[in-house]
């Protein structure tokens, strides 16, 4: 049993999760606030020896330099690796801290989100259409960029709807392209493809000046990534110059860019986590429960 478990956040955790905690520490404390300095993480963590935490806040090395008890940190999100994850993973593995993270909880949500909203786009369901005349699906040129799970679901989701699937990916995926899902490079990609979408890990920027002077106007990029894939100013001019060009993201994959592209008119922000579900709250909540009583199995804590 840990001493001290203290959630630094709200990590989505169900209220049954969240009673379930008392069962592994002497004492719990839930925050529900996301904090807004490193000195205010220090305050809420103070002698914890268990974190939790999502992944909007950084844990950074002043902070585990300044709580020497934690033994464990429960990250509430994917951890995809070092250089994209919001917990210097690198230190804490120095300082003897375990870090989890949860896989596969909110993918389903995500690819509701895509389907519903070109849906609506190109049909003009909703009070915007893309093209003069209503489309289907059926044989539109898309192009994912990361295939990971989020990507693989959506390339395998608008196949079976009819659209013509290419990705990119810094490693080929030879399962993917048995399955029918053409690899191109990254320039190909965007030149050739009309509706883009980008998966990738959080902080992981791909799209600049060049890549999108080669998507140019008449197409559609979605995000359905944590945060930017992309140069904020780069995406700014390309949808300034290309009117008839489209950016859709979800209140995760815009972040904390709202207030940098509210005088975009074509940006199609849907301002809720796609991700989010009855379901996936479940998911995650047992994922996540499953990681602390493993790492106290395995320590006889």
């Amino acid at each position: 049993m840990f001493k001290k478990i203290v959630a630094i956040e709200d990590t989505l955790l169900n209220k049954a999760a969240l009673d379930k905690l008392s069962s592994y520490a002497e004492e719990v404390f839930l925050f529900f606030e996301q904090p807004r300095t490193d000195e205010e993480i220090i305050q809420r963590i103070g002698d914890a020896d268990a974190v939790l935490v999502s992944f909007k806040t950084p844990i950074r090395k002043a902070v585990l330099d300044a709580c020497p008890n934690i033994r464990y940190i429960g990250m509430c999100c994917t951890l995809y690796s070092a250089d994209c994850c919001n917990v210097d993973v690198v230190e804490a593995g120095r300082k003897g801290i375990t870090v989890t993270g949860v896989k596969d909880y909110g993918d389903e949500g995500v690819v509701e989100y895509a389907i519903s909203e070109l849906v609506r786009f190109l049909h003009g369901f909703g009070e915007r259409q893309w093209k003069p005349e209503k489309l289907e699906l059926t044989a539109q040129r898309m192009g994912v960029i990361g295939l990971g799970k989020t990507g693989r679901m959506i390339a395998d989701a608008f196949r079976f709807l009819g659209a013509e699937v290419s990705y990119y990916s810094r490693t080929r995926k030879p399962e993917a392209e048995e399955a029918g899902i053409a690899y191109r490079p990254l320039g190909d990609l965007l030149s050739g493809c009309d509706i883009v979408f980008t998966c990738l890990p959080r902080n992981t920027y791909l799209l600049g000046e060049e890549e999108f002077r080669l998507m140019g106007d008449g197409k559609i990029l979605m995000n359905t990534s944590i945060g930017a894939t992309f140069d904020v100013p780069a995406l700014r001019s390309w949808l300034k110059d290309n009117p008839n060009s489209y950016y859709f993201c979800d209140g995760t994959g815009m972040g904390t860019l709202a207030g940098e592209l509210a005088d975009c008119p074509n940006v199609m922000y849907t301002p809720v986590v796609a991700g989010k579900s009855a379901q996936s709250v479940e998911r995650l909540s047992r994922k996540a429960l499953a990681n602390i009583e493993k790492f106290l199995n395995e320590h006889n804590v």
